[in-house]
């Protein structure tokens, strides 16, 4: 079926944000080709899916494009969710941006993670797409914290949480694909988000049929 006449019992499809001149919107079926074309090998991998052996990297690589909107749309639910948005500059894709909630209607708190394609990378389009995502969360889903963990190595992600106000909140290590994993994790309060002013940048259309979806009355 059509994207566009599937609008009307997925509102999360015609969800659209902006942040100066990135846009994001609702990931289409239509995109997954182009997305999967995208993502750079460098882009880091659910360690906890299955591998199939008779795919090579690239083919692991592009069903998890294809396998996450699947999913995360399939098993959407009020209380678990994750919300992928493709990533627009110029009128041109260059990443996804998702924003996830657990029981967030009682929480109140948001996650993230995003990917870029790397030529769009160091232009200010991770802060943009980051921003985005928190304008939609605190001004519009009245969120009131948001969080964010990365390796210590990565510092584009690390450095991105920093620039948008985020605090330190600590680290962890578990077990992730049979192998230890360190984690730095940072906090962003609600409060600290309005007096930053960032909310300013970001516009937002399509949200109030949305709502429902993240278990937040209409």
């Amino acid at each position: 079926m059509d994207d566009d006449r599937l609008v009307g019992d997925v509102p999360l499809l015609g969800l659209e944000v902006w942040c100066r001149d990135t846009r994001l919107r609702g990931v289409r079926e239509r995109d997954l080709p182009t997305l999967a074309d995208l993502q750079s090998d460098d882009v880091e991998l659910d360690p906890t899916v299955e591998r199939f052996p008779w795919h090579d990297d690239d083919a692991h690589r592009r069903r998890l494009v294809h396998r996450a909107h699947w999913h995360h749309l399939g098993t959407w639910s009020p209380s678990s969710w994750t919300l992928l948005l493709a990533v627009e500059h110029a009128g041109d894709l260059v990443g996804v941006q998702a924003l996830e909630g657990e029981e967030f209607a009682l929480t109140r708190t948001v996650d993230s993670w995003s990917w870029l394609t790397a030529s769009a990378r160091g232009r200010g389009i991770g802060v943009a797409m980051r921003q985005a995502v928190l304008g939609l969360a605190f001004d519009h889903l009245d969120a009131l914290a948001a969080v964010s963990s990365a390796r210590p190595t990565n510092h584009a992600s690390l450095g991105v949480s920093r620039r948008l106000g985020y605090r330190d909140n600590g680290t962890s290590l578990s077990a992730a694909g049979g192998e230890p994993l360190e984690l730095t994790h940072l906090r962003l309060t609600r409060d600290d988000w309005q007096a930053s002013g960032l909310g300013r940048d970001v516009a937002v259309a399509g949200v109030e049929p949305c709502l429902p979806w993240f278990g937040l009355p209409a």
